[in-house]
C-alpha cells in the first residue's frame, strides 16, 4: 500500500496546527509527525482524494492564514526501512515493552510484545495506541471475548491475548494490516487471535466483553449502533483515534447507543474514551 507524505508550513502555527491536524483526520489522514516545525500528513494512496483536500486548504487560506504544501508519493516497500532506521521500542513502566524483531527482549518487564513495524499507528508509537495499551493494562482481560476493530498491527488483540481473554477476533479493511497483525500473531505465539479482512458488517453476531475500536471519530458514529449490539450489558467499550476535542461529541452521541462513560485520557491532543454498556 502507497502512501502520500504532505508537509505543512502553517502560520501562524498556534493554534491552526492542531486545528488544521483534525480537519486531515476527519478525510482519512491517520498518521502525523512533526519536523522543524512543519506538519507531515499521511493518507494511504487509496483514501486520498486530492479535490477534497485542496478545497480543505483553501478553506484555511481564506482565513488569511498562510499553508505551503509539498507532496509525495512514499512506496510500500520503503515502511519498513523507514521506521526501521529511526524504531524504538515502546515502554510502558515496567508494565509492557513493545519492541521490534531487532531489538532484544528485556525480562525485567512483565509483559512483552513483538510488533514488526510497519507505521506509526499500532505499533504503540502515536498517541492513541500508547494510551489504550497503557489502559487496557488495568482492565481484567481474564476469560473475556473480545472485539479489536480496525486492528492495524494486531497489537491490542494480542496485549488482550496475554491479559487473559479467551478468544480475540480482530478486522481491518486494509489486506496489508490483516497480513502484518497475522504475522505478528505468529511472532507473539498468539494463537487465540482471528484476524479477517473486512469492516464492522464482517463480525460474528455474538455477545463481546470489551470492544476495542481505534479508527476515527465519523466511522466511530457510524458503528455505534454495531457496537452496542454486539456487546453485552455491562461489557467495556474503547474508542479512539480522534481528538480531546471531540470527546463531547462522541461521548453524548455514544450515550444515545447506551453506553455511559466511565474515563476519559488524552495525550498531546488526542484522547481515548472508555465506556460501559447499560441496559
Amino acid at each position: 500500500m502507497n502512501y502520500i507524505q504532505i508537509t505543512l508550513d502553517i502560520k501562524p502555527r498556534n493554534p491552526w496546527k492542531e486545528i488544521i491536524t483534525q480537519a486531515l483526520a476527519e478525510i482519512e489522514f491517520d498518521s502525523f509527525t512533526e519536523e522543524d516545525q512543519l506538519l507531515q500528513a499521511y493518507v494511504s494512496e487509496e483514501h486520498f482524494n486530492e479535490e477534497v483536500f485542496n478545497a480543505l486548504i483553501q478553506e484555511y487560506r481564506a482565513k488569511e492564514i498562510e499553508i505551503s504544501v509539498n507532496k509525495t508519493l512514499i512506496p510500500s516497500q520503503n515502511w519498513n526501512a523507514v521506521w526501521e532506521s529511526d524504531y524504538e521500542p515502546v515502554t510502558i513502566e515496567k508494565k509492557l515493552l513493545i519492541r521490534a524483531p531487532f531489538h532484544a527482549d528485556d525480562e525485567s518487564f512483565d509483559l512483552s510484545i513483538e510488533i514488526q513495524p510497519q507505521m506509526s499507528f499500532g505499533t504503540g508509537h502515536h498517541q492513541t495506541t500508547y494510551l489504550l495499551t497503557k489502559h487496557l493494562l488495568d482492565v481484567d482481560f481474564t476469560d473475556k471475548k473480545v472485539l479489536d476493530v480496525g486492528t492495524g498491527t494486531g497489537v491490542l488483540g494480542i496485549l488482550a491475548a496475554q491479559l487473559g481473554a479467551t478468544s480475540v477476533f480482530g478486522t481491518d479493511i486494509e489486506e496489508g494490516a490483516v497480513e502484518n497483525a497475522i504475522e505478528n500473531c505468529q511472532r507473539n505465539k498468539t494463537e487465540n487471535f482471528t484476524i479477517i479482512k473486512g469492516d464492522i458488517d464482517s463480525v460474528p453476531a455474538k455477545e463481546y466483553d470489551i470492544v476495542i475500536a481505534n479508527i476515527n471519530k465519523n466511522v466511530l458514529k457510524r458503528h455505534m449502533s454495531d457496537y452496542s449490539n454486539l456487546i453485552k450489558d455491562n461489557g467495556i467499550l474503547f474508542l479512539s483515534g480522534f481528538f480531546e476535542t471531540d470527546i463531547p461529541e462522541l461521548s453524548s452521541f455514544a450515550k444515545t447507543h447506551h453506553f455511559e462513560t466511565v474515563a476519559t485520557f488524552s495525550k498531546e491532543t488526542w484522547a481515548i474514551i472508555k465506556l460501559i454498556k447499560t441496559k
